[in-house]
């Protein structure tokens, strides 16, 4: 899968609309980027996609994962009200998680 930040117009607007969620959360901007990510909650299995609204139980509704951010410790999951315009981010522990899918073009100056 080629990177894309949703509702971005072309891949100039997707990299500024990235690293302004990056900065937002205070992520590290690598330059392997998350497309998917499986996880572990309260003994229930998740898994989230960008372009994808978040499991129901987030309780987010329709909203799309916009970027998916590895940290130190932890995985940062941003939808527009989570760690976007407000709010702050799903936040997984890197212990919790089963998988995580990287997008194809993950070369990014």
């Amino acid at each position: 899968m080629k990177f894309f930040v949703p509702a971005a117009k072309d891949d100039i607007k997707a990299e500024q609309v990235y690293n302004a969620f990056a900065r937002s959360v205070k992520a590290p901007i690598n330059e392997k980027r998350i497309w998917k990510l499986q996880w572990r909650d309260r003994e229930i299995d998740m898994e989230c996609e960008v372009g994808k609204p978040l499991p129901s139980s987030y309780q987010t509704g329709k909203e799309l994962v916009m970027a998916i951010f590895e940290c130190e410790n932890l995985y940062k999951i941003c939808t527009l009200t989570r760690g976007g315009v407000k709010g702050e981010p799903i936040l997984v522990g890197k212990n919790s998680v089963s998988s995580a899918t990287y997008f194809s073009d993950n070369v990014h100056n």
